[in-house]
């Protein structure tokens, strides 16, 4: 799987492999159709900095990659 080439099934893939980092009680808040192929680099660069501490995040770094997260969601279709 080529992470560097951006499509739906890597955008998917590298937000399931965030959740499973994070250990969230209720990850399914997070869900791959929640994000647009335009961010996919913002999404990239956390998979890449949640790769590289292993699993290792203080609950501050958690806090963080949430809120950048939510703020990468797409709007609320109203």
């Amino acid at each position: 799987m080529n992470l560097e080439q951006p499509n739906q099934e890597n955008l998917a893939y590298m937000i399931n492999e965030i959740k499973g980092h994070l250990k969230l009680v209720n990850a399914a808040l997070i869900s791959p159709e929640d994000y647009r192929l335009d961010d996919y680099e913002e999404v990239h660069d956390l998979y890449t900095m949640v790769g590289k501490r292993k699993g290792k995040l203080t609950m501050m770094e958690i806090e963080g990659i949430l809120e950048e997260l939510r703020s990468l969601r797409k709007p609320a279709e109203e």
